[in-house]
């Protein structure tokens, strides 16, 4: 279990009564139809909000079960593209003289600082509901978001186009 989930793994336990199913297809065919140059950003979100519209995914539950399965998506997608661009960092830093194979470190220490900006925003983000019921799909919408975009950052570096 991700440790930023666990506050909210209380939740987890009505949804296996519910009929939710989540499948990414509405985002990978964005990603795919938004081509080399396309803006990829628009893609995240879609394929909760396609979970969300079913009667299930409408309530609070729901729409934590909906969020934290892009969530999922777009984690996997950022270790891919984080541990590929690493690679080449490293790949490209092996040889130069130290003073300048900083590439792989300095991608390491900004994700790691990243990772901190992350928790603490979405934290901000689900206190504004002071507790109440939004809390959760506040975070875990916010999670889904910025992993996102993190994600097309590193795979467009990796790829050449950021």
């Amino acid at each position: 279990m991700r440790p930023y989930i666990a506050i909210f793994a209380l939740f987890a336990a009505p949804v296996a009564a519910q009929a939710l199913s989540f499948t990414p297809q509405a985002t990978d065919s964005c990603l795919v139809n938004s081509g080399h140059e396309g803006d990829k950003s628009a893609c995240i979100g879609l394929s909760a909000v396609e979970c969300m519209a079913t009667p299930d995914g409408q309530t609070t539950i729901g729409m934590g079960f909906c969020l934290d399965a892009e969530l999922a998506y777009w984690d996997d997608m950022l270790n891919s593209g984080y541990q590929a661009l690493r690679s080449t960092m490293q790949a490209s830093d092996a040889g130069l003289p130290t003073h300048l194979a900083i590439q792989a470190e300095q991608l390491r220490d900004m994700q790691r600082a990243w990772i901190t900006f992350r928790d603490a925003r979405c934290s901000y983000e689900a206190s504004l509901w002071q507790g109440g019921t939004g809390a959760s799909p506040a975070f875990l919408g916010c999670m889904m978001t910025v992993t996102a975009q993190q994600a097309l950052y590193l795979m467009g570096i990796y790829s050449g186009e950021g």
